[in-house]
């Protein structure tokens, strides 16, 4: 009897458990996991297309444009990452969401306007305002006037705002440079704006002038809309996250050449046309490369104090950082035409290259990075001697200069007064590399088993 009972009774408890497992699958099933694809949906952007406001105003937007002829393209950089993010993905459960991309709640959606479409404005705002939207024009002076008498002050539409209900389309205008680029400006309040017309400082464009490559577009349906893209959504991606901008300080310049006068001899302009030649030609090789590089030493001097090259230096710098360096760069310069005339250092510690096209040098200095400050090596091919320039930490920033889109130290100033002290507006014909640069210290001797590999002259 007692054995019968132990068998019973452990029967009775397998069967409770099994139905007590059998009810968790369900309500995890029922309960749990529709809840968990819920979420997974709204995070994806599953919106409805008739109750989303933002995308109710693009719409409208995009048809009002369209009526006048305007062409637009889309470079809200969140929807564009979320394009990006898809393209690689399965579609298969995004095809079947209402909305992906235009209807998740936001402020504004941004687009970009190229100025010399910007002709029938005035008809765009009547039509604009008798469809509902409010809308606002910021404009500033035309940096590519900056540098003409009588016409430095001519102001220009840099970016427009239209509302409607709760949402707005952030219109960015940007102009074509003679560095063959498109360039964006800052979006400054004038006293007299509305500071309550909608929360400028989320805007992803405006808090710095930009400057960015002519994209090539492609026409995408997005959430039912008919949009012009960036082709290459990645690299416009990245273009933006380094797109900060600096102009050349055109009205220090005449001051400067008010005090010392510019050299217009012949042998100034020719070396200023080699220069330019050899910067233009120096940028083709090392763009092609995908290595970053900005303007150093006497030529970031240049472009710094006089807005130009320095005709006496007779020679153009650039920097690169030395994680960029690839051992390919001689090959590819020498391709490129140019003659391989000293190679110092080595990638580990202090290397240089300098080049020569006709009469014209060229220095690259590599760069190296410590935990507060950065710096590039020199070599004394006589003794051995190692030579160390120091500079603060910095950024670079997109500028113009001979016609060339090129980056140099974001801030400048501090760079700048690094190698040539608090004196660097003064002129200094005559330079000792070893021992005038404000930033220079000695840094010990290469072994002389090593002189065959760092001291190499061609």
């Amino acid at each position: 009897m007692p054995r019968i009972s132990r068998t019973v009774i452990l029967t009775l408890l397998s069967v409770t458990s099994s139905i007590f497992l059998l009810f968790q699958l369900y309500y995890y099933k029922k309960y749990v996991s529709s809840k968990n694809e819920a979420d997974i949906s709204d995070f994806k952007g599953s919106y409805s297309l008739e109750d989303s406001v933002p995308w109710k105003v693009v719409k409208q937007f995009i048809g009002l444009v369209s009526a006048h002829n305007i062409p637009l393209y889309l470079i809200d950089p969140l929807v564009l990452g979320q394009m990006n993010e898809n393209i690689h993905q399965d579609t298969s459960t995004a095809r079947a969401l209402n909305c992906q991309y235009l209807c998740a709640p936001r402020e504004f959606t941004t687009f970009a306007l190229l100025g010399k479409f910007w002709k029938n404005e005035m008809f765009l705002k009547r039509a604009a305002e008798e469809q509902g939207f409010q809308w606002m024009e910021l404009s500033g002076k035309d940096p590519r006037l900056a540098g003409m008498d009588g016409l430095s002050g001519t102001e220009i539409p840099l970016h427009y705002i239209f509302k409607l209900q709760s949402h707005a389309i952030h219109l960015v205008v940007f102009y074509e440079r003679s560095g063959n680029y498109l360039w964006h400006g800052q979006l400054r309040l004038k006293q007299n704006v509305d500071k309550t017309f909608m929360h400028f400082r989320k805007l992803h464009f405006g808090r710095y002038p930009g400057a960015y490559n002519k994209p090539e577009l492609h026409l995408a349906l997005i959430d039912g809309l008919e949009i012009n893209v960036p082709k290459e959504i990645t690299h416009f991606l990245e273009e933006f996250s380094h797109s900060r901008f600096v102009e050349c300080r055109y009205q220090e310049t005449k001051m400067f050449y008010q005090v010392y006068p510019e050299d217009t001899s012949q042998d100034a302009m020719d070396f200023k046309k080699k220069a330019k030649h050899l910067i233009h030609l120096a940028a083709k090789t090392l763009d092609k490369q995908k290595v970053p590089f900005w303007l150093s030493s006497g030529t970031c001097l240049g472009w710094f104090r006089q807005c130009n090259i320095i005709p006496y230096s007779k020679d153009v710098d650039v920097g690169i950082m030395i994680k960029d360096y690839k051992p390919d760069i001689i090959t590819e310069f020498q391709k490129s035409g140019l003659t391989l005339k000293h190679k110092f250092g080595k990638q580990e510690d202090s290397l240089e290259l300098s080049f020569q096209l006709a009469d014209v040098k060229l220095d690259i200095f590599f760069f190296y990075e410590e935990n507060d400050y950065m710096w590039n090596g020199g070599t004394q091919v006589k003794t051995g001697k190692k030579f160390k320039y120091i500079f603060p930490k910095f950024t670079l920033c997109w500028t113009e200069f001979l016609e060339l889109k090129v980056r140099v130290p974001c801030k400048t100033l501090a760079y700048v007064e690094a190698n040539y002290g608090k004196n660097w507006e003064i002129p200094v014909t005559s330079w000792d590399w070893k021992s005038s640069p404000s930033n220079v210290q000695e840094n010990g001797l290469w072994p002389p088993s090593d002189w065959d590999e760092v001291i190499q002259i061609h």
